[in-house]
């Protein structure tokens, strides 16, 4: 029984300890707000529109009933632009992808033209018809390199003068 009085002491000194705290809570680290990533800003273009970077896109050619036709724009989206030829009209209808309220004044740029023309609104584009002898058809396939067309209200396209605008020319001329 000696030892009760031990163990006792033991008790009370064990009460005499302050009962444990909790761990302290993990101060909440700030959430970072994400901003979004700025576009990067398009250099500059140059005074010279030959030296501007071309539109992203290939030429197509096909024949339809109706002539022959030429695309121009991304595989498997829509055209950007389309070179038409109807034979019966003996005209090429040049049109570009986009809507507007009403005509928009359209402006080819070649190596050796520059022509404004007034469009019509047909569809979701906007369309000319050239003759199709019309020496501003040499001029667009014959530029060098390239041709830019523009309208206000819409992104200007510089496009390659490859083979296909003038195949397209010739198809209607025969």
């Amino acid at each position: 029984m000696r030892s009760f009085p031990f163990l006792a002491l033991l008790v009370v000194l064990g009460g005499c300890v302050a009962p444990s705290k909790p761990p302290p809570r993990p101060v909440p680290r700030p959430v970072p707000i994400q901003t979004p990533t700025p576009a990067p800003v398009p250099a500059p273009l140059s005074s010279d529109w030959r030296d501007w970077p071309f539109t992203p896109g290939d030429w197509v050619y096909r024949q339809d009933g109706r002539g022959s036709v030429a695309l121009f724009g991304r595989p498997g989206m829509e055209p950007l632009l389309t070179l038409r030829c109807d034979r019966d009209a003996g005209a090429i209808y040049l049109s570009r992808t986009g809507v507007a309220p009403g005509a928009v004044p359209m402006t080819i740029r070649t190596s050796t033209a520059m022509r404004t023309l007034n469009t019509t609104p047909v569809g979701g584009a906007l369309a000319v018809s050239i003759n199709a002898r019309d020496s501003l058809l040499e001029a667009i396939g014959f530029s060098r390199g390239r041709f830019v067309v523009q309208q206000p209200g819409f992104p200007t396209l510089v496009v390659p003068a490859w083979a296909e605008i003038l195949r397209v020319t010739e198809d209607c001329r025969r």
